[in-house]
C-alpha cells in the first residue's frame, strides 16, 4: 500500500509538472486564481494562508471569495497585504461589529431614555406581535469596510482593482446564485457575508442578497472563468457538526447550509491544484475572540504546502512586486450628499442626525458617528453610502432602507424600596401625526399605578417639539418633624414617624434644539398637580346621635396646581447611564412658578434652580472613579415648601427635587437649599459584575447659600458598598448603607431598569 501512495503521489507531482512546463514552453507564465471560502470566524485563518503564499513568492491574478472569503479577498485584491490585514483585523472588536453596539453617544436624550427603560421590544402591527428578521443590521461592519476601501472607491468594475475581484451572494427570493463583480465594493461583499438571521438581508439592484455560501460558499468555476490556469483554495468550511456541537440556532442554521456546501466540496477539492484547508474545526463560526490562533492554523496548513508553492511561483517566471502599505484614510470631503429611500422622514431630519456640514473636511469618526446617530433612531432596516469622488471632493449618496415597522410594544419590570414592584407595558407609534414623529405611552401596573405619555417630533439640526404628560404616586414613611416643620399640620408629641403618599402629575409642553447628540438646550412650560397626603393623621368625625367616632379621612398637607415656565441644559457623554467608565455630566435645570391654585393660600411667585456636574474616568483595568456635585435653590419669599428639596434613598429618576443620599432613608433630610458631593469606585471584577463603593456628602438648610453655611464643613454623609449586575432586565443593584450620625443603617435593593 505505501508503494501504491509513494507512485501516486510521484505521478501527481509529475503531472504538475507537466502542466507548468507546458504553460513555460508556451512562452505564457500561468495565471494563478485563489479561491477563499466562507466560515465566520474561521475565516481568520485566510489571513495566514495569505501570509505564506507571499511568503512563496506567488502573484495572485484573480481573487474570489464567499462570505468571510469574500472581505478578505477584496480588501487583499485592494492593495493590503497579509501583515496588515492581520495587524487590522486584530485590532478590531469582532462582537461590537457584529451586534452593531450603538454607543450611547449616538443617541438623542429621548432615544437614551427610550433605550434605557424597556428590558424588550417588538414589532406590533396589525394588533400581532412580530420578532425582527435579524439580530443586526450589519451597520458597524460596513461603515469599517468604507474606511478601508476608500482608496479603491471609485473603482466600479472589480476587474479593475489592483488585483482582480469577484465574490458571490444568494437572492432569497430565487435561490439563485448572484456573481457580483460590479458595483461599490463594501456594498458587495457585505451582500456576500449577510448570514440569514444574523444579518438583515442586503438589496443591490433591486435583488435581495443573502450569503453566497447558501449556495455557492467555494467559488473555483467563477475564478476559473476569469482566466486562472491554476486554482490555490483554502477552505475553512464548517463540515456537518455531530449533535454534541449543535449547541446555537446559529449552529443548526449552518448544519443546514452545510448540507450541500460539505458534498459540493468533494468534487471542488479535487478541482483545487494546490488545496490549503487549517485545522480549526475545534473553532466555531463566532470565535472571533480566538482570531490569533485561527490565523496561525491558516498558516500552518499553508506551510505544508510551501514546496508546491514555490514551484508555482517558479513558473510564473516573475516575481510579484512588493506589496506598499496602503494608507487608511483618515478624512473626507463630502461635497455633495443624494438622499435615496426616504419617504417618512425629511432631509432635514436626516442631515441633522449626520451632524457635518458640506464642503468641509471631515474625520471618518465623524462620518461613522453620523451613520450611528441615523442607525440609533431604529427607523431605518439598512443605511448604506457610496463615496464617489466628483472631482472637488466626494459625493456621499445615501441609500436609506426605512424601516416598514412603525408600532412596537414594549415591556420591563422593576423593583425598588420607594417605587415598590412594578411592570411598565409600552406602546410606539412612528410617524403618528406626521414626518419625523414618535409617540409613546407607558403603563406602569404594581403597588403603585403610574403612566407616562411622550410626544416628540425631531426637527435635527432645527428647534424639535416635545409634550409630555406624567403620573407618578408612591408611598414613604419619613419622621413627622419634616411635615411638621414644612406645613401647618397637628403637633402631636406621640407621632414619631409618618407615612405620606404622594402623588405627581406633571404635563409640559417644550422646544428643545440638539447641538450635539449628547448636548441639548430645552425651553418649555409645565403644569403640575401635587397632593401629600397621609392617613396616619386622621380627623376625627364625632356622630351626635350616637355618640361614636369615625376616622376614615385622609389629612392632606398639599393639594394644588402649578404652572411655571422653565429651561434645561444639559450634556451627558456618560458611556453607560448605571455603570459609566467615561464620560461628563452637566445637567442644569430652572423653573419659574408663576401661578397657582394655592390649595395653603401661602403662594407668591418663586423660583427653583438645581444643577448637577460629573465625570468618570478609567483609573486602572476595570476599574472606575466617578465624581459628582450637585446642589439646588429656591429664589424668593414664598412659604411653599412643596418644592423644597428632600434627600435620603438610593435610586434614579425621582420626581421634583427628591435627591437621593446614602446613609439615610427615603425623605430624611428637608431643606429649600443643598449642596451635595458624591464618589463612586466601580471594579467590574468578571464581565457585567460590579463591586460598589459609594460616598456623600452634604449640606441641606433653608437659605444655606445666603447665610455661607454651604461653604462650611458638611453636616451629613453617608456610605454604600454594593454589588451591580448588568441583567438582560436592566441593573440589578443591592446596597449596604451607613452614616457615622445615625445608629441604624440601610438595605437598598433594585432590580430592573427605572421607570
Amino acid at each position: 500500500m505505501r508503494n501504491k501512495a509513494a507512485i501516486l503521489t510521484l505521478l501527481f507531482a509529475f503531472l504538475g509538472m507537466t502542466l507548468f512546463a507546458q504553460n513555460t514552453s508556451e512562452g505564457k507564465p500561468p495565471k494563478v486564481g485563489l479561491v477563499l471560502s466562507g466560515g465566520g470566524a474561521k475565516g481568520l485563518a485566510h489571513i495566514g494562508a495569505l501570509k505564506i503564499i507571499e511568503e512563496a513568492g506567488i502573484k495572485v491574478d484573480y481573487i474570489g471569495g464567499t462570505s468571510m472569503g469574500a472581505i478578505v479577498g477584496a480588501l487583499y485584491a485592494s492593495g493590503y497585504s497579509s501583515q496588515q490585514l492581520d495587524s487590522i483585523f486584530r485590532s478590531t472588536d469582532f462582537t461590537n461589529l457584529i451586534q452593531d453596539n450603538v454607543p450611547r453617544s449616538a443617541k438623542t436624550f429621548y432615544e437614551k431614555e427610550d433605550s434605557e427603560r424597556y428590558a424588550l421590544s417588538l414589532p406590533f402591527e396589525n394588533f400581532k406581535v412580530s420578532f425582527p428578521q435579524a439580530i443586526s443590521g450589519g451597520q458597524n461592519i460596513y461603515n469599517l469596510l468604507v474606511q478601508l476601501l476608500f482608496h479603491v472607491k471609485d473603482v466600479e468594475d472589480f476587474r479593475k482593482l489592483p488585483t482582480p475581484f469577484l465574490c458571490v451572494a444568494t437572492n432569497v427570493e430565487t435561490g439563485e446564485e448572484v456573481l457580483l463583480d460590479k458595483g461599490y465594493l463594501p456594498e458587495a461583499i457585505v451582500a456576500s457575508g449577510t448570514f440569514p438571521s444574523l444579518f438583515e438581508p442586503a438589496e443591490i439592484d433591486g435583488q435581495i442578497l443573502i450569503d453566497g455560501g447558501v449556495v455557492n460558499n467555494y467559488p473555483i468555476n467563477q475564478v476559473k472563468a476569469m482566466g486562472a490556469d491554476i486554482i490555490i483554495g483554502v477552505d475553512v468550511q464548517h463540515d456537518l457538526a455531530t449533535r454534541e456541537s449543535l449547541s446555537s440556532a446559529t449552529e443548526i442554521l449552518l448544519q443546514i447550509n452545510n448540507y450541500r456546501t460539505v458534498n459540493d466540496m468533494k468534487k471542488k477539492s479535487k478541482e483545487t491544484d494546490i488545496y490549503i484547508r487549517p485545522d480549526i474545526d475545534e473553532f466555531s463560526v463566532i470565535a472571533f475572540d480566538k482570531g490569533k490562533q485561527i490565523v496561525k492554523s491558516g498558516e500552518e496548513a499553508a506551510q505544508n504546502k510551501l514546496d508546491e508553492l514555490k514551484q508555482i511561483a517558479k513558473s510564473q517566471k516573475v516575481s510579484p512586486k512588493p506589496r506598499k502599505r496602503v494608507e487608511i484614510a483618515d478624512s473626507l470631503t463630502v461635497n455633495r450628499m443624494i438622499i435615496e429611500g426616504n419617504d417618512q422622514y425629511t432631509r432635514g431630519y436626516i442631515k441633522g442626525k449626520l451632524r457635518f456640514d458640506l464642503a468641509e473636511k471631515i474625520s471618518f469618526d465623524d462620518l461613522r458617528q453620523g451613520m450611528s446617530n441615523l442607525s440609533a433612531t431604529g427607523n431605518f432596516k439598512a443605511i448604506r453610502y457610496d463615496l464617489i469622488s466628483n472631482g472637488l471632493g466626494t459625493d456621499l449618496i445615501l441609500k436609506l432602507k426605512e424601516n416598514p415597522t412603525k408600532m412596537f410594544i414594549k415591556m420591563s419590570a422593576h423593583y425598588d424600596d420607594l417605587y415598590k414592584s412594578a411592570a411598565l407595558i409600552n406602546l410606539t407609534k412612528k410617524n403618528f401625526l406626521m414626518k419625523d414623529d414618535v409617540a409613546s405611552f407607558d403603563f406602569i401596573l404594581g403597588d403603585h399605578i403610574r403612566y407616562n405619555m411622550q410626544y416628540y417630533l425631531d426637527k435635527g439640526y432645527y428647534w424639535s417639539f416635545g409634550v409630555n404628560s406624567k403620573l407618578t404616586d408612591f408611598d414613604a414613611e419619613t419622621d413627622f418633624s419634616l411635615i411638621k416643620g414644612n406645613f401647618n399640620v397637628l403637633n402631636d408629641p406621640n407621632i414619631q414617624r409618618i407615612n405620606i403618599d404622594v402623588t405627581d402629575f406633571t404635563n409640559q409642553v417644550y422646544l428643545q434644539t440638539v447641538l450635539q447628540e449628547e448636548f441639548a438646550f430645552t425651553i418649555g412650560a409645565e403644569h403640575k398637580f401635587l397632593n401629600y397626603s397621609t392617613r396616619t393623621l386622621n380627623k376625627v368625625d364625632q356622630d351626635p346621635e350616637t355618640e361614636t367616632s369615625t376616622s376614615n379621612q385622609r389629612t392632606t398637607f398639599e393639594n394644588s396646581n402649578y404652572f411655571s415656565a422653565y429651561s434645561q441644559i444639559k450634556l451627558d457623554t456618560y458611556d453607560d447611564k448605571y455603570f459609566p467608565t467615561k464620560g461628563l455630566l452637566f445637567d442644569g435645570d430652572f423653573h419659574f412658578y408663576v401661578l397657582s391654585s394655592d390649595f395653603n393660600n401661602n403662594f407668591s411667585q418663586f423660583a427653583v434652580g438645581k444643577a448637577k456636574l460629573g465625570g468618570t474616568m478609567s483609573l486602572l483595568p476595570g476599574l472606575s472613579l466617578q465624581l459628582e456635585t450637585e446642589g439646588g435653590v429656591k429664589l424668593g419669599t414664598s412659604p411653599v415648601t412643596s418644592f423644597d428639596f428632600i434627600l435620603g434613598g438610593f435610586g434614579n429618576d425621582f420626581v421634583n427635587n427628591f435627591v437621593p443620599f446614602f446613609g439615610y432613608d427615603f425623605l430624611s433630610l428637608p431643606g429649600n437649599s443643598f449642596i451635595k458631593g458624591y464618589g463612586r469606585l466601580d471594579y467590574e471584577f468578571t464581565y457585567k459584575h460590579h463591586f460598589l463603593f459609594s460616598a456623600n456628602y452634604a449640606n441641606i438648610a433653608d437659605d444655606l447659600f445666603r447665610t455661607g453655611d454651604w461653604f462650611k464643613e458638611p453636616d451629613f454623609s453617608g456610605y454604600g458598598v454594593g454589588y451591580g449586575f448588568e441583567s438582560f432586565l436592566g441593573p440589578i443593584q443591592v446596597y449596604y448603607s451607613w452614616s457615622p450620625e445615625l445608629s441604624e443603617s440601610n438595605v437598598f435593593f433594585s432590580v430592573g431598569y427605572w421607570f
